[in-house]
């Protein structure tokens, strides 16, 4: 019956040597992130921060095109605002699935393509 309890508290032992290494380097990263001031975006930071940008785009969009059919009701107007609303809704989809650099590439492009083609295209 002791050979069991030995076997167990060696067990023991070297789970909590394992925890504290585990804790040390933990504790050593940040400690390294602080001194460079680095601070980074958790993964579900990363995706919240997207969909509310998305969001924030979806409704800019909407408002713009609201005033711009207000001003001149045009085929033009609803494709390039219509398609910019999609977009940021495929981002809020991106974000949700993890795919949060990918969303913020398209939206980024996505939206800088809608106001060139606002400016370029639309009189």
């Amino acid at each position: 019956m002791d050979a069991p309890i030995a076997e167990e508290t060696a067990d023991d032992a070297a789970e909590a040597k394992t925890e504290d290494v585990v804790t040390d380097d933990l504790a050593d990263d940040f400690a390294e992130g602080e001194d460079t001031g680095e601070r980074r975006l958790t993964p579900r930071q990363a995706r919240r921060l997207r969909i509310v940008l998305s969001s924030v785009g979806m409704v800019a969009m909407a408002v713009v095109l609201g005033l711009r059919l207000a001003s001149r009701a045009s085929v033009l107007v609803v494709g390039v605002y219509g398609l910019a609303l999609v977009l940021c809704g495929i981002v809020i989809e991106l974000s949700r699935n993890g795919r949060t650099r990918l969303g913020s590439w398209l939206l980024a492009v996505g939206l800088v393509a809608a106001i060139g083609s606002d400016w370029l295209l639309i009189p």
